[in-house]
Order: C-alpha cells, then structure tokens, then sequence
C-alpha cells in the first residue's frame, strides 16, 4: 500500500490529512523561487519516462521475429491498439497514417506517467500537476487547428464554427457557441479531464494509506479495527486507480484522434 504522506499529528494529537503540500515535493535543483519554478521530482520522472519508453520500443521491435516472443508481443499489441482501435477506426482508413507516431507516443508518454504514481517509491503521476496536461493538450491544440489550416485553408475556421443545415436564424448563435467550445472549452476540458482524474486519485490513495496507519498505529479501543477495513478500502482503489490511470491515457489519445479527424473533415 502507498505510504506516500504518513500521518502527521496536529498540536491536539488529531489525525492530519495528507493535503497537496505533501503531493508536490521540494524540487531537486531550485530557481525562480519566487515563480516555484525549478528541477523536481516531476521534471525527473518525465525524463525517465522518456528513456523507459525508448528503450522499451526499441528492445521490442529488435529482432522482429515472425513467432514473437512475450516482450515483443507486449510491444506489437500495445503499438496495434492505438494503430487500429484508435488511429485507424476514428481518423479512416484513408488518412489515419500519418497521424500513428504522434497518437502513439502521446499514448505511452501518459501511460507511463500515470503509473508511476501507482509504483512504489516513485508515487507520482506528474499529469497530476496541471502543467503537463496543459503542454499535451496544447501540443495537440496547435496541431489539430495548424492541420486543419492546412488542409482547408483559412476556410477552416468556417467548417469548424458553422454547422451545415441550420436555419439562418439561430445560425449567430449557433456560431458563437461553436468558437467557445471547439476553441477555448475544448483544449480545456482536454486538459484538465487528465490533470483532475490523476490528482483526486492520487489523493484518494495518500489519504487511504494515511488513514490506514494512523488508525492501525495510533488510534485506541474499538477504532483499531477500523484501519484494517480502511486499509483493504486503500487496497481496493489503488487497483482501481490503476485501471483508471490506463483509461485515461486510452481517453486522452481517443479525444486527440477524434479532433484531427474533425479537422480533416468536410463540413461541420
């Protein structure tokens, strides 16, 4: 079980949730103080995410054997997921091609940052800190307008924001909606499904664990017994969180392939 904020007790010898403060530790290599900015533990995980995943792309795709082996099946199925489940079945088949190496990478990058927060001393999912949902939304933010762009021209703004088929008098309206939704909420909402799913889970697993050991170490009498289902309760949702830390990086690269499909198409 994750011990990742022990309980700490308040001046009356309470029990003291684990906060935000205990999620964001000091960072290794400090600068900008006064913007809290700097080289953290965050910074450092997505580095070694990147170097798991290319070793691990690498390491499966070397021999190419025709009987694959289980590392190499891992890696097939994995890359064919999001090749045909996702690419392939929401881009079609006639355009879907292009767009695999950044639906892919987009998929294990957040996968394995996800998890670590379910791995022991590691223990942080850094999509819980809103500015790496905010980069990977805005990565695909750029690229799903500069696509359209480039596919439609300047006329791309009309084929997103007017709706073919709407009478002419609620068509302003329509449009108004529209530029809100596809422009500002979209990139939002995109954004903080990810951050907010990985932070309230990853606090739902701290406050098991610490409920878990302060009522098991510290608490007296009849409420002793309450740590041990308190702690088969943390037990329980840091299997879930795992499942959800996989469903989100699947949501994050399905919604990313639905919004270049809608950038490819015709009309609105």
């Amino acid at each position: 079980m994750i011990a990742l904020a022990l309980p700490a007790e308040t001046e009356n010898g309470g029990f003291h949730a684990p906060g935000l403060e205990d999620l964001h530790l000091p960072e290794i290599l400090p600068w900008g103080a006064e913007y809290g900015t700097g080289f953290g533990k965050q910074m450092l995980l997505v580095l070694l995410s990147i170097a798991l995943i290319s070793w691990f792309l690498v390491a499966a795709s070397r021999r190419g054997a025709m009987v694959p082996g289980k590392f190499q099946f891992l890696g097939e199925y994995s890359y064919s997921f999001v090749r045909n489940s996702v690419g392939k079945d929401v881009i079609g088949e006639r355009d879907f091609r292009p767009f695999i190496p950044l639906l892919v990478s987009l998929f294990f990058f957040i996968l394995v940052n996800n998890l670590f927060g379910s791995i022991p001393l590691l223990q942080l999912p850094t999509t819980s800190h809103v500015g790496t949902a905010y980069a990977l939304a805005g990565i695909v933010y750029v690229f799903w307008i500069g696509l359209g762009i480039k596919k439609h021209g300047l006329r791309y703004f009309k084929v997103a924001t007017v709706p073919s088929g709407v009478p002419k008098a609620i068509l302003p309206l329509i449009v108004v909606i529209e530029i809100i939704s596809t422009f500002f909420v979209r990139p939002i909402t995109h954004s903080l499904r990810l951050f907010a799913t990985m932070l309230s889970g990853h606090l739902i697993i701290a406050l098991s664990a610490a409920g878990s050991s302060f009522l098991l170490l510290e608490a007296d009498g009849l409420l002793k017994p309450l740590g041990l289902l308190t702690l088969a309760g943390g037990v329980g949702m840091y299997l879930f969180e795992i499942l959800i830390q996989v469903l989100q990086a699947y949501v994050f690269v399905l919604l990313t392939a639905i919004y270049i499909q809608g950038s490819l198409a015709e009309d609105h």
